[in-house]
């Protein structure tokens, strides 16, 4: 229970992040918000238990104390890059070394997936990839030369929008799909299915991921 919690609390540190940010601009204290991120991977770098991951965290809270200290507003605005470049690289890496990152989660509702569903969850990661991908230049581009406005909309709204729509667009178009295929529509998982696939398997394929 604890876990969870904790869980909720991190997420929604970094989802009201660019609010945070935004609100430090306004009021001169820019470098409240990279802080606090500062101490979650400081924490997590204590407990890590494999050295290299250590390493990559306690890098990661270093490289923020001292950007906060000499370049303040750059490095907050900078958090949601590093955050698109993450959520990228962790996707791109299992198509890199396999199996696709979609499929991971599919394996625990198909124990054997059809060839045609391997290349579809291939096609779905590498869309994924691809948008965290865009997410990151449109936040680069953002954050050197539009209002914090425009920055804060952006990164602590329409992300999240744009990454709703394209998972309605995906379900949807995964029924059409399935169906041109003759899968039956039983065997395709609901969204409420895969939300509960993903709660529970999530941090099983986190770690299996990060060790790979």
């Amino acid at each position: 229970m604890l876990g969870v919690l904790r869980g909720v609390l991190i997420s929604s540190l970094f989802i009201f992040y660019p609010y945070l940010v935004y609100l430090g601009i306004k009021e001169g204290m820019v470098w409240f918000a990279p802080l606090v991120i500062a101490s979650v991977y400081l924490v997590q770098g204590i407990k890590a238990k494999k050295t290299a991951i250590r390493l990559n965290k306690l890098a990661v809270v270093l490289f923020i104390f001292l950007g906060t200290y000499f370049f303040q507003e750059e490095v907050a605005k900078f958090m949601p890059v590093f955050i698109q470049l993450s959520l990228m690289v962790f996707f791109g890496k299992t198509l890199w070394k396999g199996p696709p990152l979609i499929e991971r989660f599919v394996q625990f509702e198909f124990p054997e997936i059809p060839p045609v569903i391997v290349r579809y969850c291939r096609h779905l990661t590498i869309m994924w990839t691809s948008f965290f991908a865009f997410n990151v230049l449109a936040c680069i581009v953002l954050a050197l030369f539009a209002p914090v406005e425009w920055w804060a909309l952006y990164t602590g709204v329409m992300i999240f929008l744009l990454s709703g729509l394209l998972m309605i667009l995906e379900y949807i178009w995964r029924h059409f799909y399935f169906n041109l295929i003759d899968l039956p529509n039983k065997e395709i998982p609901s969204v409420k299915d895969s939300i509960k696939n993903m709660a529970i398997h999530g941090k099983k394929i986190w770690f299996d991921v990060q060790e790979s």
